[in-house]
């Protein structure tokens, strides 16, 4: 059991809810965003608040800074009681504006999931991060820039001196979400509240910002209230959760308790769908999850066959920098790097790595969506790098690819059966009634009810989106599918819903699947074959088994320290981390980087010699 005596808990809870109910008004009437939600915080404590997409825990979130009203949403009712540091119990569902902003950033924080929407693009780091010193704290220019570059320094930023002079757009995703934990620090609140502020982040990154915040919780005492979706980390930085479904908190509990023992079947069910790092161990091939409510007696491992689809040979794949008074290439991003391997026909490679290492960029340069500066891709008999445009366009036939934000890749003015459909318009594959038989076939395959058929994208969830555009990937029977980060933006339900839908696919029609994704637990559950990716070069290649239970590349270990684990029991220590900085992908023009060398440490397994940096 955990230690439930926090430090600094000397009086009652910092904040507490009383029977929030929040209503949004829409055309059809009121809608309840929260019905019924209780619960306190107290000093020093984290307490987690997890849930899917619509549980109504940002909602919550938002109540107590008294934000929701900026969205269309009002209190409908309850009391949102804050301790204020003078020592005087308010309210907040009934202070007024006036207060409220003194409130706001001052003593209650807030950490938001979306990094670039949180900060003003227009505006330098240096001046976000003054202003709300300025404004609460009455410091003048010089000392709010002093407190402001030790900021920076806590959140371990590199260069902070260059940081605060730069634009939000100048800056990597993880170093915008640290600058606006920065922020929501400055006035030392005795409230954070952090809304998935991890969900965007790589493995490293998101280690090392779960580590921050927990030991800057233990320096001041503050109180956490952090909103996610991930078990994995609930596990990692929780003293207490409140599990919430539809507006409602369903369970409470100690994080010990609700891991090892869950009363109600809704958390039982989102524990279930959580893949697990080491899971896998000693099973040789993938399998899909087992869920509950579902018949589990089909789960059975997917081979895959020994017949090479797809082969990759030393891609290498670069972005030119222009400059100068001519434009002239100056420098060159070297996004992919002597890259090379093979996908076997119904099998999975996953590619793995950090933001900026190259691997989306593998994905679409296989495609031709980016073209490669040199090397060889052969699809079946087919050399992809020697057509012209036309015959490119019917050998994607073959390849089709999932990409990360379903939202963005589907059409908002269609409806959906006709954006299924569009692939085989255009390629003329089926005609007439056929195509309208695929359609309703292919919604039945991918689980979506055929009454969606005449839905636009925007009247979906996340996850119903990414399905349809897992239909529209299959509507011409590919052998090859590119799925980019498919399943980082889904909630955990839905994630395991998906990847199962994936697995049984690939048993049933033999697709071969390249997997980009950064989530290891993920990669662990599908995949055949496991690539790791470093500043554009894999650093090392194997068997799944091999690479997870094995991993030979110091790059490697340190990914796989980085993982959350779903067990409170096996939490991250600070001193477990040390991640080098990642070094610059650009090089001078003139540049050229040694070949990728590589040793074989056991059959079939394979790490870079090449000094990559790391």
């Amino acid at each position: 059991m955990l230690d439930q005596t926090q430090p600094g808990s000397g009086g009652g809870p910092i904040a507490e809810i009383r029977e929030l109910r929040v209503e949004f008004q829409t055309k059809d009437g009121p809608v309840v965003g929260v019905e019924d939600v209780s619960f306190e915080i107290n000093p020093g404590e984290t307490v987690c608040v997890v849930g899917e997409s619509g549980s109504g825990k940002s909602v919550s979130s938002l109540s107590l800074m008294r934000l929701v009203e900026f969205g269309g949403g009002s209190i409908a009712g309850g009391q949102l009681l804050f301790d204020r540091s003078g020592g005087d119990r308010i309210d907040l569902a009934k202070t007024d504006a006036e207060l409220m902003r003194s409130i706001r950033g001052n003593e209650i924080g807030m950490i938001f999931q979306e990094p670039m929407t949180a900060l003003n693009p227009v505006f330098t780091v240096g001046r976000q991060l003054t202003e709300g010193l300025r404004l609460h704290k009455e410091m003048n220019r010089a000392e709010a820039e002093a407190r402001a570059l030790e900021l920076l320094r806590e959140v371990r930023i590199p260069e902070p001196e260059r940081r605060l002079k730069q634009y939000p757009h100048e800056l990597s995703g993880g170093m915008r979400q640290r600058v606006v934990i920065a922020m929501a620090l400055a006035c030392k609140p005795r409230l954070l509240i952090a809304d998935e502020p991890t969900t965007a982040l790589d493995v490293t990154i998101q280690a090392e910002i779960l580590a921050l915040m927990d030991r800057l919780k233990r320096e001041t005492g503050t109180a956490v209230m952090f909103i996610t979706h991930d078990m994995a980390v609930v596990a990692q930085m929780a003293d207490r959760v409140v599990v919430m479904f539809r507006g409602n908190k369903v369970e409470e509990g100690p994080v010990a308790e609700i891991f090892e023992n869950p009363q109600h079947p809704y958390t039982k069910a989102l524990l279930a769908a959580v893949p697990k790092l080491g899971e896998m161990r000693g099973k040789s091939a993938p399998e899909p999850m087992k869920l509950l409510g579902r018949d589990q007696d089909e789960i059975k491992p997917i081979p895959g066959t020994e017949e090479v689809l797809l082969t990759v040979k030393n891609l290498t794949t670069r972005f030119p920098v222009k400059g100068g008074f001519f434009r002239r290439t100056v420098a060159n991003v070297h996004a992919v790097e002597d890259l090379s391997f093979t996908i076997n026909k119904g099998q999975t490679l996953s590619l793995v790595g950090e933001s900026g290492c190259g691997k989306s960029t593998a994905g679409r340069s296989i495609l031709r969506l980016v073209d490669p500066l040199s090397g060889q891709i052969t699809v079946g008999d087919t050399d992809i790098m020697a057509l012209d445009q036309q015959e490119l366009r019917k050998a994607r036939l073959d390849m089709q690819m999932i990409f990360q934000d379903p939202f963005a890749s589907l059409n908002p003015q269609m409806q959906l059966a006709d954006q299924v459909a569009e692939p085989m318009h255009n390629y003329a594959t089926l005609k007439g009634k056929d195509i309208g038989d695929r359609v309703a076939m292919l919604f039945d395959r991918v689980e979506l009810p055929r009454s969606f058929m005449r839905r636009f994208p925007h009247e979906l969830s996340g996850g119903q989106r990414q399905r349809v555009a897992i239909a529209r990937a299959l509507a011409l029977n590919p052998k090859l599918i590119i799925a980019d980060e498919a399943v980082s933006a889904l909630d955990v339900s839905v994630q395991a819903q998906v990847l199962n839908l994936m697995m049984e696919l690939q048993a049933e029609l033999g697709i071969s699947f390249l997997f980009i994704s950064h989530d290891m637990a993920v990669v662990e559950r599908v995949s055949h074959h496991v690539g790791v990716m470093y500043l554009g070069r894999i650093v090392e290649l194997g068997p799944r088994a091999r690479v997870f239970e094995n991993p030979q590349h110091p790059y490697t270990q340190a990914l796989m320290k980085a993982v959350p684990i779903a067990d409170p029991r096996q939490r991250k220590d600070e001193s477990e981390l040390n991640f080098k900085p990642i070094p610059s992908p650009i090089h001078p023009a003139g540049y050229v980087p040694e070949p990728s060398v590589y040793r074989e440490v056991e059959p079939g397994h394979m790490i870079l010699e090449t000094d990559s940096g790391y």
